[in-house]
């Protein structure tokens, strides 16, 4: 794998992790009882996005190792996974 090819994966994997713990843990105004005025009901009240990062960081690291080790050492390659070998050839049809 080449270096610009694990970090486009890291970073794929670190906005992918992002994207999934964003709602974990997270208390609305609305849950807390303390509505600031002029901001909706859903907007959090407890939002740390430093500890955030870190915890993404931390499980990102951990999941780009394991699909490092697949991609490098399980033999897969891009080949594997291009279904479009299978297609029928336009002037088939």
């Amino acid at each position: 794998m080449a270096i610009t090819s694990a970090i486009v994966l890291y970073a794929v994997t670190w906005f992918m992790t992002m994207f999934i713990a964003l709602p974990i843990g997270l208390k609305t105004q609305g849950d807390m009882g303390e509505k600031v005025a002029g901001t909706h009901d859903g907007a959090p009240a407890n939002y740390n996005p430093k500890r955030k990062a870190i915890w993404v960081t931390v499980f990102a690291t951990a999941i780009w190792i394991v699909l490092v080790g697949l991609i490098s050492y399980s033999g897969i390659t891009w080949h594997d996974m291009d279904w479009t070998a299978n297609l029928p050839s336009v002037a088939d049809s």
